[in-house]
């Protein structure tokens, strides 16, 4: 999925403004400003198209999410841990240990 200020679209398709979309497991919706996208694994990501992105997961995957988005665990004691499993006090040390080339 793409989205490029007004423009939206999934696998190279365009998605018009204000229709839905679901195919293969993806869905796209535009509910006001934001752009939501939903897969079929319990994952939402809605972004206002500028700077704002909100990632939500279902309660399925409790305990079961890594990297950037935490271990969805409720334990703000491991929000901060990096890929090899150890956990950092400082947010940018967490951040860039996430970056990939």
């Amino acid at each position: 999925v793409v989205v490029r200020g007004r423009n939206v679209s999934v696998n190279g398709a365009a998605v018009p403004e204000g229709r839905p979309y679901l195919r293969g497991g993806i869905g796209v919706t535009w509910p006001g400003e934001w752009v939501a996208v939903a897969s079929g694994l319990g994952v939402r990501v809605s972004s206002d198209r500028h700077r704002a992105v909100m990632v939500t997961v279902g309660p399925e995957l409790r305990g079961g999410t890594r990297g950037l988005c935490g271990l969805y665990n409720d334990d703000p004691a491991d929000d901060f841990t990096r890929p090899g499993g150890d956990v950092v006090p400082l947010a940018a040390s967490f951040g860039n240990s996430w970056k990939i080339p």
